[in-house]
């Protein structure tokens, strides 16, 4: 069902349906709203006025009859605008001030050197015509005004009106009561203590306000009335309810269109580019091949033509011609907007354009040969280059200078950074890293640096760290090399002297047991030195790990029942063989071992695990410490460093480094951790092959 479905959805007629339906719905809405703005002056909002007496056309009638009359009002008669009593000082003065600047600018009568009350005496000397003149064209004007008012008066056919100002009276009707004006279909009636509309629903148009405030200023005495006849208003009303019904069926249609159009277009957005029998993929077609910048422009000059003949067509009026021409242009631009959109569904919007061709491949030739040349050529690239890029973008000059400019200050700053860099360098900042990204030039240059700096730090650290052991070396060993030596020498001393055979068998006991502590000392200290400088010879065999462990765990079987220790020994089912010297490899668990017996808890449980890791193989070793480990790992594992920091056990503090350079001239690695009381050691080793 899903199959036959996608395949109707996406085939070619339901594609043409649909572009079709685009094409048509567009033009037509276009076409509709066209019409509707040329109907009225563009006025919609006719389709939701509920009545004529609501509307913008009657409310504005009535707001330029009642501005008319209040300005009849004010200018009274022709004979009194003659007679220049509706001028005023104020207007006057403003008429003469700018004369007078005038005057002041571009008059040679004009005196900088005087005052301004002088140069104004010499203004009204020199322009006593001028001056004359502007009273009588403010009375001219007025008089313009006043005609002009009376003119729009009379315009209207079927209007009465009556209005009086003190002494001054305005009307077109014998009859100036007010139950006459009252007897009209529509009239307003102001005065001083009464405001009365008809209909009343006058009340609720929005733009009331124009009407309010023009009679917001009556005297006590004045009145205005204003009356509309049924000869007035009748055709009026028809027209306005022929052109509600016009507009309201064209904002219909133009609904419904613009809905349609919704519909199939993000369908046809949906469905362009995509095969019926394919999941994946769009289809591209020659068009689509065009560069995208183009087709963009292409379009925007389409909306450029199309708004100009449409001008045209409305200034000659000839509408007829707007279907088809907006049919052709639509349908060539929706054909290129599909197009920018499969662009878009494949991710090549940006690779399809020409600015990006032409930089892309410019950008590929000058990276060959910038990561082919040595830094000269490089250097020589850019000077000529750049240039060239400026003469072949020359469109978008502004963009091109604007990123050479953010290129030379980012290379000026790798630049700075790497001299910062080598300047706290040199100053013995040996742990400053010169961070500079990307693969240029400038990059492998700090790595270099970094790199120097890196191998400059370990080399420091290890000298440091080979001082102090050094310091620590002769400390211990002078310490617990003192110590027997002290014992022998006080007791040699004790023997010579002493008739007592008990005394003497005791002394020489003693001696003995501190003598032979010596010897242990000295000979872990040579095996140390031995190893750690790597001159032991090792000679590889295939040995049984866990073999090793249990032969090397029964031999110790006294140590293990006097310190009433449970080894757990945990192994793989099949026998695991490790690539290791089998000498140096129990000298190195011996060691560790006897760590156990020298600092593991008396009753406690060791545990050994044998873990095949495939081409390695784990020895772990675990075990509850009968001290308390306050120190860290890389501590303990410098020599003649002991769990116990009272130094009361009698090792040499060097089993555990002796073991590493056992492990490691084996190509191993040995490490230990440390979780609380529990002391962990872990060697990897490789694996023998079969």
């Amino acid at each position: 069902m899903d199959t036959k479905l996608r395949k109707y959805s996406r085939s070619m007629l339901a594609k043409v349906i649909a572009f079709v339906i685009v094409i048509v719905c567009f033009t037509s809405s276009v076409t509709i709203f066209l019409n509707l703005m040329g109907l009225h002056n563009g006025k919609l909002v006719i389709a939701f006025e509920d009545s004529y007496y609501l509307g913008n056309e009657y409310m504005s009638i009535s707001s330029e009859v009642m501005g008319n009359l209040r300005y009849l009002e004010e200018y009274k008669s022709e004979e009194y605008i003659l007679s220049g009593k509706t001028l005023s000082n104020d207007e006057i003065a403003n008429k003469e001030d700018t004369l007078f600047r005038e005057f002041e600018f571009s008059s040679k009568g004009y005196n900088p050197n005087l005052s301004q009350e002088e140069n104004k005496k010499i203004f009204k000397e020199v322009s006593a015509d001028k001056i004359a003149q502007v009273r009588e064209n403010l009375i001219k004007e007025a008089l313009n005004n006043y005609n002009a008012s009376l003119r729009s008066l009379e315009k209207y056919q079927g209007l009465m009106y009556y209005a009086k100002s003190d002494e001054t009276e305005l009307t077109n009707s014998s009859n100036k009561g007010k139950e006459y004006f009252q007897s009209f279909p529509a009239y307003m009636i102001f005065d001083a203590s009464n405001r009365e509309v008809f209909p009343k629903e006058v009340n609720q148009n929005p733009n009331y306000y124009r009407i309010t405030s023009d009679v917001s200023e009556l005297g006590y005495q004045d009145v205005v009335y204003i009356a509309f006849t049924e000869s007035f208003l009748n055709p009026k009303i028809t027209q306005w309810k022929a052109d509600k019904e016009s507009m309201t069926h064209s904002l219909y249609q133009l609904t419904g269109l613009l809905s349609l159009l919704a519909l199939a277009f993000i369908y046809l957005l949906w469905v362009i580019g995509l095969k019926p029998q394919k999941d994946q993929g769009v289809e591209l077609n020659t068009i689509d091949r065009i560069y995208n910048d183009f087709k963009m422009g292409l379009c925007l000059l389409l909306i450029a033509l199309w708004a100009t003949i449409m001008a045209l067509l409305n200034r000659g009026m000839i509408s007829e011609l707007t279907f088809p021409i907006t049919l052709l242009i639509a349908t060539i631009g929706l054909i290129l907007v599909l197009s920018l959109v499969k662009n878009l569904k494949t991710r090549t919007f940006m690779k399809q354009t020409f600015i990006y061709s032409v930089f892309h491949k410019l950008n590929q030739f000058i990276k060959d040969i910038y990561n082919s040349g040595s830094v000269g050529v490089k250097v020589v690239l850019i000077v000529v280059g750049y240039p060239v890029a400026v003469a072949i973008t020359f469109f978008m000059f502004p963009v091109t200078l604007g990123v050479a400019a953010w290129i030379a200050l980012k290379k000026v700053k790798e630049f700075n950074a790497i001299k910062e860099g080598v300047t706290q360098v040199r100053d013995g900042d040996i742990r400053h890293q010169v961070t500079i990204s990307g693969e240029g030039e400038f990059a492998k240059l700090a790595a270099d640096i970094n790199s120097i700096t890196d191998g400059l730090h370990n080399a420091v650290g290890n000298e440091i760290k080979s001082e102090r052991l050094k310091t620590e070396l002769i400390t211990n060993v002078s310490h617990d090399i003192r110590t027997p030596l002290t014992s022998i020498i006080t007791y040699v001393d004790l023997l010579k002297g002493e008739k007592d055979p008990v005394k003497v068998e005791k002394y020489i006991e003693i001696i003995d047991r501190k003598s032979q502590h010596l010897k242990v000392l000295t000979e872990d200290l040579f095996e140390a030195t031995k190893a750690s400088s790597g001159s032991i010879p090792v000679n590889y065999e295939r040995i049984d790990i866990a073999s090793l462990i249990t032969q090397g765990l029964g031999e110790l079987g006294d140590k293990i029942e006097e310190r009433h220790l449970d080894f757990k020994l945990s192994q793989p089912t099949e026998k695991v063989f490790i690539n290791v010297d089998g000498r140096l490899m129990w000298r190195a668990t011996e060691n560790l071992l006897s760590n156990v017996f020298k600092y593991a808890l008396e009753g406690s449980r060791v545990y050994i695990d044998i873990i095949d890791l495939g081409t390695e193989v784990k020895l772990i070793i675990k075990n509850i410490s009968a001290y308390e480990l306050n120190i860290s790992p890389d501590e303990l594992m410098e020599r003649f460093i002991r769990g116990d920091e009272a130094r009361n056990s009698q090792g040499s503090g060097l089993g555990l480094s002796i073991a590493k350079s056992l492990i490691e001239i084996q190509k191993g690695s040995f490490d230990i951790e440390i979780d609380g009381d529990l002391f962990k050691a872990v060697i990897l080793v490789n694996k023998a092959e079969s």
